[in-house]
């Protein structure tokens, strides 16, 4: 029998309904088993029961061995239970009736459950009771389910983050601290050239103090446009240093991206190299090309300059992508990076012995984590040559040669370096004490192949966490955890990093039970302020925090889906949207199909998105064309690379004569109905690759 429970009835509401419901199935009791068998037709599976899984019994009080009379005829029970050692159902929960009371037992498939699980489901079926008595009127999304226990456990326990960290100061601050402390140190090296702290400072200042002269201060947007340098770094600090936030723009993008995230964040300066000048709209923004005018730049004063910033100001803005067709701006203040900051100091046991490869393009959040944590102790930073990711084997020897300590890798990255170290040779360098992976789901399998060929060390830590939250939000230590690692389907992302907080709940805003899926919500220090020039954006996706009854506080709503593991351990699942990662890098494939729908012969298009057996993950554009469904593939990539960068370009494209509809054919099957669709479905709209 099937319950309604549309429209969030009451109790009472949803008792009259199951009344219903079986006073109608009454009238068909009489219907034989093989009949429903022959009619329904269920899967034949040896695992588990054919029609239904779970079953309820409410047993009256004479079947409890106490006598009983009906009409002069006197009914004595001989009832005894003898149990077989199995279970006939998945569960099967029976009430008795004991005249004092009810009791209450549950028959379990120990395949599919074990002895805490049940124990949770009792206690949640008497915290249900008990609200029920308490209140029959009241909703049913409404009512009690988790006990006191186990939601201060969820709410409190797992949650209980607070750490002291330096929340009234700036990260520049810090850094000019680290550079009293150890002047002569390496702060960074690129293609050989070192800086040390103190000419770092330096260089920094005077940056700062020229861009003072230009208008910078607190909150004052400044764009930056440079590759991979040591101009790069310090035009960060600079920035930083003036009291401005810097906004990386990438120089391989899109010139129209490019226009388009200078325009919306209206900075009034980008920061860039002479060669790069051409590829900025100058009529616009004031370019200031660091390297050909640093003559008159080292004409500043090189000593620190007052700080003009608080900890509640922006230190820089991250454009991601974004559903509407255009990346989005996201803001994140200076107390949230130095949380961030001092939070990966601790728990990647930062020294200032470790030297730290920057791997990641500056408009990647991972970027962040590779350089501050560093900076405000003390380590080197080591800038990558462009050409080392071509060949996993030329990585390996620039990391032996740099003698890198601790790699910060994107997953898809990791993924294709732990194949490579299956299948040649070569191992990873002896100096190598730290691989930190992040920015997409980490594969379990690619982990137990990893683990087999290097073992526990170096130490390997996965992360997880939204740009609208300053980077890493949880960490997972596998060797750390008491879950084991072979008994789980899929790598958790840990636990919350210091001073953040981490809730999994339904569509009502309560709190789900440890096993049950629902939406990961993140509170604490790193949570930013909101979308720049986005408030109705805004408004869905930072909302009040309902638990946190002291102050005003906000939770970012991510739209992942995850579930708590009996260690307190996250297990991210999957996403409520059209949102993907694809080498790190968070893509809305609305965006994408935007964009694709502007060129002329693309009547319709879907995208989505393929994993291969190895676990990467490809773009695939799905289009139906207005004309000749021969136009070659060039015509079409070539158009999306004006418009997009390169890792929101799909790898294929297949036309199609119309795209699949949804279930009810009302409307266009969009993106996440598409990736579901099998291959047979898909050759019955007979698709072509271009």
């Amino acid at each position: 029998m099937r319950s309604n429970l549309s429209g969030n009835p009451s109790f009472l509401e949803l008792v009259h309904r199951v009344r219903k419901v079986s006073l109608e199935a009454y009238a068909n009791q009489d219907v034989p088993f093989e009949k429903l068998v022959e009619t329904l037709k269920p899967d034949r599976d040896r695992t588990r029961p054919p029609l239904f899984q779970v079953m309820f019994a409410m047993n009256p009080p004479w079947t409890n061995g106490n006598a009983r009379e009906v009409s002069g005829l006197r009914i004595t029970s001989t009832f005894g239970y003898v149990h077989n050692g199995t279970s006939k159902f998945d569960l099967t929960l029976v009430m008795r009736d004991t005249g004092k009371g009810l009791r209450v037992s549950i028959e379990y498939n120990t395949d599919l459950f074990d002895e805490s699980t049940i124990a949770r489901m009792l206690g949640h079926f008497q915290t249900l009771l008990e609200g029920i008595v308490a209140n029959p009127d009241c909703s049913i999304a409404e009512l009690p389910l988790l006990t006191a226990q186990e939601k201060h456990q969820l709410l409190e326990q797992w949650n209980d983050t607070r750490a002291d960290y330096p929340d009234t100061a700036c990260i520049h601050q810090l850094i000019e601290a680290q550079a009293e402390k150890t002047p002569d140190a390496i702060a960074v090296v690129a293609d050989k050239q070192p800086l040390t702290y103190q000419e770092l400072n330096a260089r920094a200042n005077q940056l700062a103090q020229y861009l003072r002269s230009q208008g910078v201060g607190p909150d004052v947007l400044v764009a930056i446009c440079m590759e991979r340098s040591l101009e790069m770094v310090v035009g960060i600090l600079g920035i930083l240093k003036a009291g401005g936030a810097y906004v990386p723009i990438d120089p391989v993008y899109p010139q129209e991206r490019r226009i388009y995230q200078l325009r919306d964040c209206q900075a009034p300066l980008v920061l860039t190299q002479a060669h790069l000048v051409s590829l900025l709209p100058t009529d616009e923004v004031r370019a200031i090309a660091i390297d050909s005018e640093w003559d008159a730049i080292a004409k500043y004063n090189p000593e620190n300059l007052p700080c003009p910033t608080t900890p509640k100001s922006l230190a820089y803005v991250i454009y991601t992508s974004g559903s509407t067709g255009n990346p989005k701006g996201v803001p994140i203040k200076h107390q949230s990076l130095i949380n961030h900051a001092t939070a990966m100091v601790k728990t990647f046991e930062l020294t200032a012995c470790d030297r730290v490869l920057q791997f990641s393009s500056m408009s990647f959040d991972i970027f962040i984590e590779e350089i501050f944590p560093s900076w405000i102790c003390g380590a080197t930073v080591v800038l990558r040559p462009n050409d080392i990711q071509a060949s996993i084997s030329q990585f390996l020897q620039f990391i032996e040669l740099q003698k890198i300590t601790i790699l910060d890798l994107p997953t898809a990255f990791w993924h294709e370096l732990a194949r490579s170290l299956s299948e040649i040779e070569q191992s990873l360098p002896p100096s190598l004490r730290l691989v930190i992976v992040g920015g997409e789901k980490a594969s379990h399998a690619t982990y137990l192949s990893w683990r087999d060929k290097v073992g526990t060390y170096p130490r390997w830590l996965n992360t997880y966490g939204p740009t609208e939250t300053t980077v890493t939000a949880t960490v997972y230590d596998p060797v750390a955890c008491p879950e084991a690692i072979e008994a789980i389907s899929e790598l958790p992302i840990g636990r919350p990093i210091d001073n953040t907080q981490v809730y999994i709940l339904d569509r009502h805003l309560q709190p789900v039970s440890i096993g049950i899926p629902g939406e990961l919500y993140i509170g604490g220090a790193g949570v930013s302020p909101g979308y720049l020039n986005r408030p109705e954006l805004t408004n869905q996706k930072f909302i009040s925090n309902p638990f946190n009854e002291t102050r005003e506080t906000y939770l970012y709503k991510t739209g992942d889906i995850a579930r708590y593991l009996p260690s307190g351990d996250i297990q991210f699942l999957g996403r409520r949207d059209y949102q993907v990662k694809i080498r790190g890098f968070r893509i809305e494939l609305e965006e994408i199909e935007a964009a694709l729908a502007q060129h002329p012969m693309v009547q319709q298009c879907a995208i989505v998105v393929r994993e291969s057996e190895t676990g990467e993950q490809r773009l695939l554009a799905y289009v139906v064309l207005d004309r000749d469904r021969s136009a070659k593939v060039e015509i079409l990539r070539s158009f999306l690379k004006q418009k997009l960068p390169e890792y929101m370009v799909p790898s294929n494209f297949i036309a199609l004569d119309s795209l699949p509809l949804t279930p009810n054919g009302k409307s266009i099957a969009l993106s996440w109905q598409i990736l579901h669709l099998s291959s047979r479905n898909l050759s019955q709209k007979n698709p072509q690759k271009l």
